[in-house]
């Protein structure tokens, strides 16, 4: 192994013993009245945020929810899916991030598994949310809309109505680290969509990992139980930097990846600039007119953005790295991207939704050479094993295709309802990923077949 790879592979992380409850509020102190969100024509600081959070907590809190009830978010994305998202934390219930565009009966089965006491949906998912919550557990329903909302239950209200009139403080509900935060649905392409229990030290150290690993930063929890950023010394990161730039957020929030994300990004300190639906034409303006500094996307979306004309017209210097999810990036479009990027590092990874969010990165640093056609190296303090498919005692060596099997302090807590299937995939520490690899004589990893959809 080289001894880029090996600094980066030995070096461990502290986690800090505190929970996502104390996330909207941390945030808010390290940034205060910088812009966290832009959403159209509409920007909310901070301090914004951490505010109106900590309304929708009190909301939730008159009615009726407590710590360990689930809130479910039916929404695209908007400003007030990050106001739910962590006002729900900060109440101690868990959030299930469900698509907005679900038919009926499978929003109604996802209803009915998680137990959920409260839901916030869009105007245009309104009516659907409606037929699938009848009879169910569902109280409140918080709809995002300019509009009066017409029907359902006498706690059916516009989101902006519910938080009215609530103080803008909220002390954090008092949540453990094995309670769970989210219930994160897979993508189903090898079967039927599996919520999966995220716990709340789950969420911490994988965006403590990505913290560490695109920002050279620690998080640490202070005297006055909010969380704040130090340096790691002797990581000189060429990703970003804490308290500038910003990223454009095409990925549905309700997406593990993005999800995550998001809260790694606005603890660093970079604005989230809601797209929209994807519109390359777009996206370039948007990264000259906001200074974006990191973005991820997929492959068709990178493809898609650097072979546009409007590439050689906008000023796109401030983007320092550009990570690639979900499938390899292609020699010529790789080529492109350096062209379309010239300051930024590319950098691939590899997730999925059991192990939080990512698992493997390709390092953000000058020494560590790009290869192609790599996921890069597993993040900090997680191991990895390439095993033999049909016989998991088997550990393969460099270079031999096996199931990748992964370790670590963002590996989650199992399936939702799924006893049995838990026991199969998560083996004493280790998760079952399905997923086909192979390491090189370095430890990078080489993805040859997903077994199932990616984070």
């Amino acid at each position: 192994m080289n001894p880029s790879s090996s600094t980066w592979t030995s070096t461990s992380l502290s986690y800090p013993q505190t929970s996502m409850a104390v996330w909207a509020s941390s945030m808010a102190a390290a940034y205060g009245d910088r812009p966290a969100i832009v959403d159209g024509e509409r920007v909310y600081s901070y301090r914004e945020l951490d505010e109106q959070s900590a309304q929708f907590a009190r909301a939730l809190g008159s009615t009726g929810v407590e710590p360990g009830d689930v809130v479910l978010l039916h929404l695209g994305n908007c400003a007030e899916f990050h106001v739910a998202y962590y006002g729900a934390l900060r109440v101690g219930a868990a959030v299930a991030p469900v698509n907005p565009l679900l038919p009926e009966p499978e929003l109604r089965r996802r209803i009915e598994e998680t137990g959920a006491v409260a839901a916030v949906t869009g105007q245009q998912q309104f009516d659907t949310l409606l037929r699938a919550q009848a009879d169910t557990t569902v109280g409140l329903i918080a709809v995002v809309s300019d509009e009066p909302v017409r029907g359902g239950n006498p706690a059916t209200m516009r989101f902006s109505d519910v938080i009215a009139g609530q103080r803008t403080s909220f002390i954090p509900a008092t949540v453990a680290p094995d309670d769970v935060a989210h219930i994160a649905y897979t993508g189903g392409t090898s079967g039927i969509s599996k919520g999966v229990r995220v716990l709340h030290r789950n969420v911490l150290a994988n965006v403590t990992q990505m913290c560490g690993w695109c920002a050279g930063t620690q998080l640490v929890a202070g005297p006055d139980g909010l969380v704040t950023l130090e340096p790691i010394e002797g990581l000189d990161i060429a990703g970003v930097v804490p308290g500038t730039g910003s990223t454009i957020v095409v990925s549905p929030l309700f997406h593990a990846h993005a999800l995550i994300n998001t809260s790694f990004l606005l603890m660093c300190g970079v604005t989230q600039v809601l797209s929209g639906r994807f519109d390359p034409a777009r996206v370039l303006k948007e990264i000259e007119q906001h200074r974006v500094s990191y973005i991820t996307g997929t492959p068709a979306m990178w493809h898609a953005l650097a072979i546009h004309p409007d590439v050689a017209s906008r000023d796109l210097s401030s983007v320092r790295a550009v990570s690639c999810g979900a499938a390899p990036v292609d020699p010529g479009t790789l080529d492109n991207l350096r062209r379309a990027f010239p300051g930024a590092r590319v950098a691939e990874e590899y997730g999925l939704t059991e192990a939080t969010c990512v698992v493997t990165a390709v390092p953000l640093v000058a020494d560590v050479e790009y290869r192609l056609g790599s996921v890069g190296l597993p993040v900090f303090d997680t191991e990895i094993e390439i095993r033999a498919q049909g016989d998991p005692s088997l550990v393969l060596g460099d270079g031999e295709h096996g199931e990748l099997w992964v370790r670590g302090p963002q590996v989650t807590d199992g399936y939702l309802g799924h006893p049995e299937l838990t026991a199969q995939q998560y083996v004493d520490g280790w998760l079952a990923t399905g997923d086909i690899a192979y390491l090189d004589a370095d430890g990078f990893v080489y993805i040859a077949d997903r077994g199932r959809a990616s984070s």
